[in-house]
C-alpha cells in the first residue's frame, strides 16, 4: 500500500519519530487546544523542526512526507488521501515550500511566508512551511524567521531543513526552538532498491548508480537514467590521467569550469525564458494605445530585478553542478587513497577502479591523501565565494605536483 514516507530510504528511526509526532499532531486536532507549541517534544508533536544530514539522505523528503502525515485524513501519512496526495504532489494550499533559487534566501521573501503563514489553515488542520536549504538564510531572514518560532501562530508548523545544526548552518537561537531530526547517508542497496521500485531502473544499473553517487538517491536517479550525466561524470573521472603538465592542469581546469556551466544553463535557461516571458505580459508587452509608452517605461525595473534573480539562480546551478563534479573526483582520489592503504572497502567507481588501483601505487597513500584534500580544499574555498575558476585552478595545479 503506498505511503507518505515510503520514499525516505534507510530512515528507520526517523520515521518512526515522525509518525508518532503525526500521530500527537491529530490527536491535539481532536481536542480543543487551538496549538502545539506547549507539547511536550519529547513524546511528540511541537511547532518546529529541523532535519539535518549529509548531501543525499533526503531532508527534503523527510519534510515533506511529514507534512503530508500532518495533512493526512488518517493522521499516518496514508498516501492515499487527498491530504497526503496534494501534499506530495506540491498542490496542498497549506504547505508551503521554499526551494532558494539563488544564492540565499532574503529578508523580504521570509517577511511575506511568515504573514502568510499565520493564516487560518483553509482545510482545517495546519499550516506547514517547508524551507529547503534553510541554511542560506541571510542573517536578517533569519531574524524574521525567528520571531515566527518564537511566537509561533496557531496550527502553524516550520519545518527546516539544513546540513547541520552548527552556527554556520543555522543560528543558534533558531536551533534552540526546534526539535531535530538527524537523518544518516543510506546504504547503497536500500537506495538501488528504491531506483527499481520507484523508477523502473533495472537492477543492475540502479545497484552502480547507486554505489557511484554513495547513497545519494536524486544523483542516483539522474545518474541511472540521463545519458547526459554519465558522459559527464565520465569527463570528470578523466581528469586524473589528463593531468601531465601545468598547461594541462589548466586545460582541465576550463574545460571543468565550461561543462558546468554548459549544466547550469541547460538547467534554467527554459526556466528564464518563461518567466520574463510571463513578466512581459503581465506588464503589457506589445500593447497600444494611450499610456503603453508610460506602462513600459515603468517596467524596466521589474525587469532588472528579475534578471538579478535570474543572474543568481544561474550563479548557484553552476555551484551545485561544480559542486557535483568535485564530489565525484573526490570519490576517485579515496578510492586511490583506501587501495594504497588495503582498506576492505569496495571503490566508489567501480568503473574506473583499475585507474585508481594504478594512482594508489604510483602515488602511495600519502600523495592519494594530498590530492583528496586538494579537491575537498576547492569544495570549502568555492562555499567562501571564491571564485570558482580560481579554486579549480588552483586544485588542478595541486593534483599535478601532488
Amino acid at each position: 500500500m503506498p505511503d507518505a514516507f515510503a520514499d525516505l530510504v534507510g530512515q528507520d528511526e526517523a520515521v518512526d519519530t515522525l509518525r508518532r509526532a503525526a500521530a500527537a499532531a491529530a490527536a491535539v486536532l481532536r481536542t480543543p487546544q487551538e496549538a502545539v507549541s506547549g507539547a511536550d517534544p519529547g513524546a511528540g508533536m511541537t511547532h518546529a523542526w529541523i532535519f539535518t544530514g549529509p548531501p543525499g539522505s533526503g531532508r527534503s523528503v523527510a519534510a515533506r512526507a511529514f507534512a503530508a502525515a500532518l495533512q493526512c485524513e488518517h493522521g499516518t501519512g496514508c498516501g492515499q488521501c487527498p491530504g497526503c496526495h496534494t501534499t506530495l504532489a506540491g498542490t496542498h494550499a497549506d504547505v508551503r515550500l521554499v526551494v532558494p533559487d539563488g544564492l540565499s534566501i532574503g529578508v523580504n521573501e521570509m517577511r511575506a511566508l511568515v504573514l502568510r503563514a499565520a493564516s487560518t489553515p483553509s482545510g482545517g488542520r495546519w499550516q506547514v512551511v517547508i524551507i529547503e536549504d534553510a541554511d542560506r538564510l541571510t542573517e536578517a531572514a533569519g531574524n524574521a524567521l525567528l520571531k515566527a518560532v518564537e511566537e509561533p501562530p496557531p496550527r502553524t508548523v516550520f519545518l527546516l531543513c539544513t546540513p547541520s545544526t552548527h552556527p554556520d548552518d543555522i543560528s543558534v537561537t533558531i536551533r534552540s526552538r526546534c526539535r531535530v531530526v538527524p537523518l544518516v547517508q543510506p546504504a547503497a542497496d536500500a537506495v538501488a532498491e528504491v531506483l527499481v521500485r520507484r523508477d523502473g531502473i533495472a537492477p543492475d544499473v540502479a545497484r552502480w548508480a547507486a554505489a557511484a553517487t554513495q547513497g545519494h538517491v536524486g544523483r542516483a536517479r539522474r545518474l541511472a537514467g540521463d545519458p547526459q550525466a554519465r558522459a559527464r561524470r565520465e569527463a570528470v573521472l578523466a581528469v586524473p590521467r589528463r593531468l601531465t603538465s601545468v598547461g594541462a592542469a589548466f586545460d582541465a581546469a576550463s574545460a571543468l569550469i565550461e561543462a558546468a556551466e554548459a549544466e547550469a544553463e541547460a538547467a534554467v535557461v527554459e526556466i528564464d525564458a518563461a518567466e520574463r516571458a510571463a513578466l512581459e505580459t503581465a506588464l503589457g508587452a506589445g500593447g497600444t494605445g494611450r499610456g503603453a509608452a508610460s506602462a513600459a517605461r515603468g517596467s524596466a525595473g521589474q525587469l532588472k530585478d528579475l534578471e538579478r534573480r535570474q543572474k543568481s539562480r544561474a550563479t548557484r546551478a553552476q555551484r551545485d553542478a561544480l559542486d557535483r563534479a568535485l564530489v565525484d573526483l573526490a570519490a576517485f582520489y579515496r578510492d586511490a587513497l583506501t587501495m594504497a592503504m588495503g582498506a576492505p572497502v569496495p571503490p566508489v567507481h567501480t568503473d574506473t577502479a583499475e585507474l585508481a588501483d594504478a594512482g594508489a601505487r604510483s602515488w602511495q597513500a600519502e600523495g592519494a591523501l594530498r590530492r583528496l584534500e586538494a579537491v575537498l580544499a576547492c569544495r570549502t574555498a568555492i562555499e567562501a565565494n571564491v571564485k570558482p575558476r580560481i579554486a579549480v585552478e588552483a586544485m588542478m595545479l595541486a593534483l599535478w605536483k601532488g
